[in-house]
């Protein structure tokens, strides 16, 4: 079984460096677990072309690999700017104005692709363009455009992006970009459908109901980069398959020195609620152009991995860098090491004692598991589930053995690849308990992974055929 002894999973950006079948089997065998499709770029042919490149490639690797579409959301940005490129002085005074995609911009005029700025916007906010290279500050908002000081200029390109720090926008968190998009998603039947800009629950709540309506059961994960969802995360969390934190519009959105601490934060809630989570951007930024990290590079992956994050993800490095291969293999590495080395990274979150509800007993469940797998120095888990979710509450113990989810759905065998520790293989048919158990042990066996004599932890239901939620544990010899 490919990369069993890896815990944290890797999220690798198809892009132009990869979009091949060459290059997509390369980001397998180097270590990606989950394929990320950015919808801010390309066609819907372009995308389905690569959909059936991650397919056929995972047939034939016999490896399962989940398919994320990151929908572009309400990204706002510079129009079109004469030869491409203006210089926009410092001090000078530029005027803002929506963009009705025949002006062009230049030094003092620049076009916004976001036709209520005038109306969101107040005297003396500030914008931000190019990530955080240019800042503007707001002098005077009238009939629909706004005069703004430029504090920091430079050279300014065409369709470079638009942060407006801690403005409460007009516009939806869904698109209609969006929603073509993420037709198209459903119907080529991708696995996880990412959701940027996300300011409150309800914006989640839309997407899943659209999916649902759609006939597609894919999970959704909240890209969190706004300050607004940061004061309702717990509430965002409820409503998530996971969630990703998206350091590199929050680092704009909010002051750079806080987002250490709060992805610390969001990674602790996520793991508190069992919802598997990624950290994203910038993780070995330098790779696209270098074959090497740099130190501090692989100081913030091996931080990340410290901090309990599911999964890190690599964006332009797999994308568009030119060495696409070798950022994967480099996480790998890291991955490894840091594992292998870090027994704080194991049996780190307390458990408190649920309320008697019935929906707390696969949380008990998952919780004796990993710690009797301690005690009888178990070599591994395993766990019947058809939803996921045992796997999953198991995953949020970090126990210090695999954990190998067997389940009869295809997606949510897919869907599992991005959850910490888990390996999942499918059931071709989830009929009685002892059979699907026997199933079990009979695959551990010949999967070579283990010793006869080794003890496994097994938790599954009873009855099984009923559905019912995880309801027994037992340890088993093979």
């Amino acid at each position: 079984m490919r990369n069993s002894n890896r815990r944290t999973k890797i999220v690798c950006t198809v892009g132009p460096s990869t979009n091949t079948q060459e290059g997509i089997e390369g980001l397998i065998q180097s270590g990606m677990n989950v394929a990320r499709l950015n919808f801010s770029h390309g066609t819907h042919e372009d995308h389905q072309r690569v959909i059936d490149m991650i397919r056929a490639a995972a047939r034939k690797y016999q490896y399962s690999v989940p398919i994320l579409m990151d929908l572009q959301g309400p990204k706002i940005r510079v129009g079109k700017m004469k030869d491409g490129v203006q210089h926009v002085e410092t001090g000078s005074y530029v005027t803002l104005t929506p963009d009705d995609g025949e002006t062009e911009g230049t030094s003092t005029v620049i076009p916004i692709d976001y036709p209520y700025l005038a109306q969101d916007a107040r005297e003396g906010d500030t914008i931000l363009l190019d990530d955080g290279l240019f800042e503007f500050k707001i002098v005077k908002t009238a009939d629909g455009n706004i005069t703004a000081r430029v504090i920091n200029g430079g050279m300014l390109k065409s369709r470079k992006g638009v942060n407006l720090p801690g403005l409460k926008l007009t516009i939806s968190s869904i698109t209609e970009k969006d929603y073509a998009d993420l037709e198209f998603g459903i119907k080529a039947g991708v696995d996880l459908v990412a959701l940027s800009f996300v300011r409150k629950a309800e914006d989640v709540q839309e997407l899943v109901s659209k999916i649902r309506s759609g006939g597609s059961n894919a999970g959704v994960i909240a890209k969190i980069e706004k300050p607004e969802a940061l004061d309702v995360i717990d509430e965002i969390i409820e409503e998530v398959d996971g969630i990703m934190v998206a350091r590199g519009d929050l680092g704009i959105e909010i002051p750079s020195e806080k987002v250490p601490m709060v992805q610390k934060q969001i990674i602790d809630s996520c793991r508190k609620a069992g919802k598997p989570v990624i950290t994203a951007t910038q993780m070995l930024d330098s790779m696209i152009t270098n074959p090497r990290p740099t130190r501090a590079e692989s100081s913030d992956v091996a931080n990340a991995i410290l901090d309990g994050t599911d999964a890190i993800m690599l964006s332009g490095e797999t994308a568009a860098g030119k060495f696409p291969f070798e950022a994967v293999r480099v996480m790998e590495k890291i991955c490894r090491n840091v594992e292998a080395e870090s027994e704080e990274l194991y049996h780190t979150l307390p458990f408190t004692r649920p309320e008697w509800k019935q929906k707390q007993v696969v949380e008990s469940i998952a919780y004796s598991t990993t710690q009797l797998a301690q005690y009888v120095n178990a070599k591994a888990i395993a766990v019947i589930t058809h939803s996921g979710t045992t796997a999953k509450r198991i995953a949020k113990y970090r126990p210090e053995v695999p954990v190998f989810a067997f389940t009869d759905s295809q997606l949510v065998r897919r869907q599992l690849n991005l959850v910490w520790g888990v390996h999942s293989i499918k059931l071709k048919k989830i009929s009685n308990t002892d059979e699907s158990v026997e199933h079990m042990e009979d695959y551990l066996r010949k999967s070579k992974l283990f010793s006869k004599g080794d003890r496994i932890i097994i938790a599954t239901g009873m009855p099984l055929a009923d559905r019912v939620r995880t309801n027994m544990v037992k340890i088993s010899t093979l």
